[in-house]
């Protein structure tokens, strides 16, 4: 018996099907994923975009790949010997039947858990009140002297006096110099913050640093350091990286920039607005005391003329004017009256005249010719109607006329008792019958 006989009865897998088998139960066994931490080797990033890498401890490796859309997400450019968090899919290159992890997240290695330190410490310190709008106090609009908490060395401090100085350099800055980075930061910035608070020489405390990574801007994220922002007893601005930076200290501070820079433009007013704001000030002010003058002088004119109708001279004037006006308000009176006397008496003398009896009889006789003269006219005028009235009743009658009918063809015949023959039947043979005509009549027998 051959080896070929004595095979197993079992199922026999191509190397295709084999590996799909091993890939399903991987990804059947861990369908969610795994974490992972390890150094990274062989890093490539061909044109297609995806990123493919060897991730390895002391003693084991294994092949990775991310493909572009996760790989766009990335905030860091990863490098060959990079300690880094994974986020991955276990599973199986079937093509060459490789094991390998398939990456959707990466992270330097450390940030992960100081992120979930600082979610942590923001949720608790949240919960007790420390970033809560209404505790937000205003900036002073004209601060004389600001407290700046940074290092003496760093660009920050450099940006901040630099913008400082050019919008209003009439704010005195003083630099208290603390490290911003490292373990011995924390504690330096808490103790200068009660200091800068105690010693009320400042209207307002900046603390301020440039970016970096999450470790480099820990410093800002200590309990100590934002609970000394909430206790200061002057408010505080923090700017602390740059835009895409947030630390606790930004939640706690009365004002977050987003910049240095920016802290500095919000912490005094801009010396070009402020000298356009005073001309604008000034014109107003101008115009108001002008208006103000005007007003006083109309009102001064005002009395000056009210006093000069109050003199002797000035009343004489007027009562002088005033008897000139009666003098001509009676003369005209009097001309009134006498016209007035005149228009009654020719009225009375028209009247008497109207009443002579020859006068009387005059208008009688035209009246009465004129009456006549109405009369003829109204009794030619109905004769008229009545004329036209009759002719169009005799053509209405002779339209329905027996006669009208005779004149255009027909006859009327009668039998010898004069009544109308209306059929042949009604006429014996032999009997007389008398047709009347349009233009006359004549007497037929019938045969």
């Amino acid at each position: 018996m051959s080896d070929f006989d004595n095979r197993p009865a079992a199922e026999i897998f191509t190397p295709s099907g084999l590996n799909r088998l091993v890939r399903d139960l991987l990804e059947d066994a861990l369908p969610m994923g795994v974490w992972i931490e390890g150094e990274l080797s062989n890093v490539s990033r061909p044109a297609s975009g995806h990123v493919y890498f060897t991730l390895k401890d002391a003693s084991a490796q294994v092949r990775c790949a991310m493909f572009r859309m996760a790989a766009s997400r990335l905030r860091f450019r990863p490098t060959d010997g990079m300690h880094v968090l994974m986020r991955a899919k276990v599973g199986l290159y079937e093509a060459r039947g490789e094991f390998q992890l398939v990456a959707d997240h990466m992270e330097p290695a450390g940030e992960g858990a100081l992120q979930r330190e600082f979610e942590q410490l923001k949720a608790r310190l949240g919960a007790e009140g420390l970033f809560a709008p209404e505790r937000k106090r205003a900036l002073p609009a004209f601060p004389r002297r600001i407290g700046v908490i940074t290092s003496p060395s760093g660009a920050a401090i450099r940006d901040v006096l630099s913008v400082l100085g050019r919008r209003l350099g009439l704010a005195d800055v003083e630099v208290l110099p603390v490290p911003v980075q490292g373990r011995e930061a924390p504690p330096a910035i808490t103790t200068m913050l009660r200091k800068a608070s105690a010693c009320g020489r400042y209207d307002v405390i900046l603390v301020t640093r440039g970016g970096g990574s999450l470790e480099d801007l820990w410093a800002f994220n200590d309990e100590a350091v934002a609970r000394a922002i909430h206790a200061s007893a002057v408010p505080v601005v923090s700017a602390v990286g740059h835009e895409v930076d947030f630390t606790i200290a930004d939640f706690v501070a009365d004002l977050r920039a987003a910049t240095p820079s920016a802290a500095a433009e919000l912490l005094v007013p801009d010396g070009a607005d402020l000298a356009r704001r005073l001309d604008r000030l000034r014109q107003r002010m101008t115009t108001l005391m002008t208006r103000r003058l005007q007003a006083a002088a109309q009102r001064a004119d005002h009395w000056q003329a009210r006093l000069n109708t109050q003199r002797p001279q000035a009343r004489l004037a007027r009562d002088a004017q005033r008897l000139d006006a009666l003098h001509r308000r009676l003369r005209f009176a009097i001309g009134q009256a006498n016209a007035l006397r005149r228009a009654r008496l020719e009225r009375l003398d028209a009247r008497l005249t109207a009443r002579h009896p020859r006068l009387r009889l005059e208008p009688a006789r035209q009246r009465n010719a004129e009456l006549r003269q109405r009369l003829d006219h109204a009794i030619a005028r109905k004769l008229e109607r009545d004329r036209a009235l009759v002719l169009q009743q005799g053509r209405t009658l002779h339209a329905v006329s027996p006669l009208a009918t005779l004149e255009r063809g027909y006859a009327i015949v009668f039998d010898e008792r004069e009544s109308i023959v209306r059929r042949a039947a009604d006429v014996a043979v032999g009997e007389r019958v008398r047709v009347m005509l349009g233009d006359g009549e004549m007497k037929l027998r019938r045969e």
